[in-house]
């Protein structure tokens, strides 16, 4: 439910947006008003700030995509003080339908490294280059240096625009699959802002004669990215990437908004750093994704956070302990009877061995002879289970505070842990 709650709110975010800049266009256009300077500044703006923010983040195919919007609106602005109808403003609207989706295509069929990372020069290159094409674009036919060549290029029919040139629709298309994709692989805030943000560029580029239209929805291609930015960046300040589930930053803004009467669960795993030396890390995160998945489900009322390491914390506002004992003891026994089946690397490079060895033998010239032998086995997986220990307290006259009542229930705990393990303590 928590990471249905997310998604609904990452798929809302774009849609939003991308409703307002329609409604906004629509009235500017049937009502012949004006938005004032929004249609100059709104995107510098937005594109300014949401570019230092991914740079601030290190966020890095925001701040491409960001970027490319930006100098793309720079050379639109540009190329208007030539004429609405001039070609510099054709040929800047006809290169920035290929170049924005072209990077962003780029970034999102490259693995997220970040903006600075080692030898990222021909990154830091290609945006060079892009830039002086764009700026000897925008001025053609009126300097010296930039001449007429590209009034014949532009005629080509897969650059030739009506609006939108073919290859820069195909691009687009492109853009708006990998990102389509990539979003429902990881639907994260920032993959589902990129889809937001091709579509409203998409439209932008589809309605350039209309100048308003065009500035409104690259406006909204940005804000998409810009709010994708942030949301992403708060998904991962308040939410455990591992379990999925919030985390301690989340569980204190719960606590202080907390009212009189609520109770406090602190879950531990038990001789989890001897696991974890036994099985190897990769396993017990495993484990830990495990337990997650199951505090995540929890009912009663109770709302599950990661707390640190191998130690959750879970909420009952508005409850008394006498009520959570019953979830609490519940969960316990659904995690300890979960089996958990594991593999290690010495058997899967043996069954690998002992695989490939009976392959080779079918395939010998005595085949024949072994049409009967029985199907090829790998030894057995290893079934392991885990288990918790829980401590509970709740508000008192005493424990008048939640760090209060979060160190009873700590004490719980550990009293749970002294008795055995694998049980609840109040």
């Amino acid at each position: 439910m928590i990471v249905f709650r997310d998604e609904l709110k990452a798929v809302a975010m774009p849609a939003a947006v991308l409703v307002v800049a329609g409604l906004a266009a629509a009235i500017s256009q049937n009502f012949s008003t004006t938005l004032g300077d929004f249609d100059v500044f709104g995107p510098y703006v937005v594109l300014i700030v949401g570019t230092s923010i991914a740079l601030w983040f290190n966020r890095g195919r925001a701040f491409v995509a960001l970027l490319s919007l930006l100098m793309a609106f720079i050379a639109y602005r540009i190329s208007l003080a030539f004429g609405a109808d001039e070609f510099p403003v054709r040929a800047v609207l006809t290169l920035a339908a290929i170049i924005v989706p072209a990077n962003i295509l780029t970034v999102l069929l490259s693995p997220e490294r970040g903006i600075i990372h080692f030898r990222n020069y021909r990154w830091l290159l290609l945006g060079i280059i892009e830039v002086l094409i764009t700026a000897w674009i925008a001025t053609a036919g009126h300097t010296a240096l930039s001449g007429t060549a590209w009034h014949a290029a532009l005629d080509h029919w897969l650059l030739k625009a009506e609006p939108t040139p073919l290859l820069g629709r195909l691009l687009l298309v492109a853009a708006f699959t990998a990102a389509s994709i990539r979003a429902w692989q990881q639907r994260s805030p920032l993959n589902v802002g990129m889809v937001g943000a091709v579509v409203a560029f998409f439209i932008a580029c589809e309605w350039p004669q209309l100048t308003v239209v065009y500035s409104v929805f690259v406006f909204a291609a940005g804000a998409v990215l810009l709010l994708a930015v942030l949301q992403e960046s708060h998904r991962m300040a308040f939410h455990d990437e591992l379990t999925g589930l919030p985390g301690r930053r989340a569980l204190q803004e719960k606590l202080v908004a907390l009212g009189p009467s609520y109770a406090i669960a602190m879950v531990d795993v038990d001789r989890f750093k001897d696991f974890n030396d036994k099985h190897g890390h990769a396993i017990g995160d495993q484990v830990l994704k495990l337990v997650g998945a199951r505090l995540a489900e929890i009912g009663g009322g109770g709302k599950a956070f990661r707390y640190g390491g191998e130690e959750f914390a879970i909420l009952f506002p508005d409850q008394k302990v006498e009520k959570a004992l019953p979830v609490l003891e519940s969960l316990r026994r659904g995690i300890e009877g979960y089996k958990m089946s594991v593999r290690t690397e010495q058997q899967r490079r043996r069954d690998a061995r002992h695989n490939n060895d009976r392959r080779s033998k079918t395939q010998s010239a005595f085949s024949l002879e072994y049409q009967g032998a029985p199907p090829l086995r790998s030894n057995p997986a290893q079934l392991l289970s885990v288990t918790v220990s829980i401590g509970a307290a709740q508000r008192t006259g005493l424990l008048d505070t939640p760090d209060a009542v979060i160190r009873s229930a700590d004490a719980a705990l550990y009293r749970a842990k002294a008795a055995g393990r694998n049980r609840v303590s109040v």
